[in-house]
């Protein structure tokens, strides 16, 4: 007997994402799919942007990222305006479209902003742990207050049980305010300060999120004590200084870095000043041949990272940079969990193709 083929797309909302994605297991999904990127078991092709500016004149984007994962294929599509924050919502929003691996018809049409979030949390997380352990890290600052660093915050709760001091910084008051709230109420024990100046954040911390919508760089690398660890997730708040004078730079994917014109590092790479993992450079300053006069060589992806293959010891004093592109391979690996999940519980609205 032949059985009709499903012709409907399930639609899972925001709220319907949310509470399919609570209790995951996040760090260990992005990091064994990080894992699978570099056995050749998950994948992404290039990303594809489009930019303009509102008729209010604040810049927008739209950013296209198709990628795999054992049975999952898909793309993460999201949006965002830097006018949002003043209408009171999200800066960013989007979807998630995943396609039947045989007919390859879409099947699943998710809300794609709380997985962006999260799996750039995971990143994050798995990034820092592969580099310092997440149980050492007892102070986090945060550079931008909002639905980034609400999701790092999650995942740190979650991993990091020795968190003791929490600076936060934003421009905006309200924004650190809520975020402070987050902490206090889920964290009792932990000194949550609120300060008026990033570099007060960052100099008082091991660990620093920065999470904001800057097009501008100013994080200076002296601002970094001895031993912390920079996550440039916002990837245009670390100042060339601090890119190229870090003990340690490590990048999620060096294609997706240098192909990219509009971050700092990867006009830094496409400039020569910064050069893919493993490169050689003339001129080298002093004894470390990873650093040179002027710009350095970018250590190694996270794929080696977490795989334990990076060669180099990380001293206790060493400053340490993460540069997370974003991969959208992570936001399938994830989407197609919760489609799984969402499957299993009979969640979700069918739509008519």
């Amino acid at each position: 007997m032949s059985t009709e083929p499903d012709t409907t797309i399930r639609y899972l909302t925001g709220a319907q994402v949310e509470e399919l994605s609570r209790g995951l297991r996040v760090v260990d999904l992005v990091r064994d799919t990080l894992l699978a990127f570099r056995d050749g078991t998950a994948g992404l092709t290039p990303e594809a942007a489009l930019r303009w500016t509102t008729p209010s004149g604040a810049s927008a984007r739209s950013l296209i990222l198709p990628g795999w994962s054992g049975s999952g294929y898909g793309c993460k599509i999201i949006n965002s305006s830097l006018g949002n924050h003043g209408r009171g919502i999200d800066r960013a929003a989007g979807l998630i479209v995943l396609a039947d691996p045989e007919t390859a018809h879409p099947n699943c049409v998710m809300e794609g902003a709380r997985i962006s979030a999260l799996r750039t949390a995971g990143v994050s997380l798995a990034a820092v742990d592969a580099v310092r352990g997440l149980t050492s890290v007892t102070s986090v600052a945060f550079l931008g207050c909002g639905r980034q660093a609400r999701a790092h915050t999650e995942l740190l709760l979650a991993e990091c049980g020795r968190i003791r001091r929490v600076l936060l910084y934003d421009r905006d008051p309200a924004s650190r305010a809520r975020l402070a709230a987050q902490w206090r109420e889920a964290a009792p024990g932990v000194d949550v300060r609120e300060t008026a100046q990033a570099q007060e954040a960052v100099s008082g911390a091991e660990l620093t999120i920065a999470a904001t919508t800057t097009t501008e760089s100013y994080v200076e690398l002296d601002w970094m004590p001895a031993g912390a660890t920079f996550v440039n997730v916002s990837l245009d708040d670390a100042s060339e200084g601090m890119l190229t004078g870090c003990d340690h730079l490590f990048v999620d994917d060096w294609e997706l870095v240098s192909g990219d014109d509009h971050r700092l590092l990867g006009r830094l790479a496409r400039s020569g000043r910064v050069t893919a993992p493993g490169s050689a450079a003339s001129a080298p300053l002093g004894s470390d041949p990873h650093h040179r006069n002027g710009g350095r060589a970018v250590d190694a992806e996270l794929s080696s990272l977490v795989a334990g293959e990076y060669g180099r010891a990380i001293e206790s004093h060493h400053r340490v940079v993460i540069n997370p592109f974003g991969m959208g391979v992570h936001d399938i690996a994830l989407a197609d969990v919760i489609h799984a999940k969402a499957v299993a519980a009979g969640v979700g609205t069918r739509l008519p193709r």
